[in-house]
């Protein structure tokens, strides 16, 4: 079973996720996406309301670009201190069809891969015991499905207070703020290289991995685009 690794550094999260929603509508091929790091954005689900969710004038004043993505989920504040890790699998693959079964194969996946005591999937978002560390997004389609990840190896506090406390929040975060609900994995690794060595050394381990750069994937073909810098 091929599985097909791209693996960028302090790349854009707009072109990250182009990438990935042209691979997702226009490719066959099943892929993992490693991003460490991205310029500060702001990234909104699909159906977010901005006023809801943002600080928009604080945003402007801090010259924080404003991002719509393509698929559901919340909204996140990401920097260079972000690892994102995306997969996107044909059903013949792993045939599943709703966002749980999904979760549950990358919390496996993750448990197995990576030294974190405490790590699980707590409603949508991975924690280490009560603390925010990942929040997870999926596209689900008719033979293809992609899940999203945005891990906080660090945050900067202050781009944190540029989210707002959406209406809707997870029962386990019990009304806690930033600081309070979320955790670093910073502080759980000494580096990042061992948090992304893990993960493909176990992926490794479940499928044929094949390397690919970014200049072998351009350009890409003309498709439907829901990813919007707004």
């Amino acid at each position: 079973m091929r599985l097909h690794l791209l693996h960028l550094k302090s790349h854009s999260i707009l072109h990250q996720l182009q990438l990935e929603e042209a691979l997702l509508r226009t490719d066959s091929r099943n892929w993992c996406i490693i991003n460490e790091g991205s310029p500060p954005a702001i990234v909104m689900g699909i159906s977010g309301k901005s006023h809801e969710l943002i600080d928009i004038e604080k945003a402007k004043r801090n010259n924080i670009p404003l991002i719509k993505r393509f698929s559901g989920g919340g909204t996140v504040v990401v920097d260079g201190n972000t690892l994102f890790i995306t997969f996107i699998f044909q059903k013949e693959i792993h045939p599943f069809s709703f966002p749980e079964p999904i979760m549950r194969w990358s919390e496996n996946l993750y448990q197995a891969a990576l030294p974190l005591k405490g790590f699980q999937l707590k409603e949508n978002d991975y924690v280490i015991d009560e603390k925010k560390c990942g929040g997870n997004a999926q596209y689900i389609k008719k033979e293809r499905w992609l899940h999203h990840t945005s891990f906080l190896w660090d945050y900067t506090p202050h781009l944190m207070e540029l989210l707002l406390h959406p209406k809707k929040t997870p029962s386990y975060r019990q009304g806690r703020v930033h600081h309070d609900f979320l955790c670093r994995l910073n502080e759980f690794l000494p580096n990042s290289s061992i948090l992304t060595s893990s993960l493909k050394e176990e992926l490794s381990r479940r499928y044929t991995l094949d390397e690919v750069t970014l200049e072998q994937l351009s350009p890409f073909p003309t498709h439907r685009q829901e990813t919007l810098l707004l």
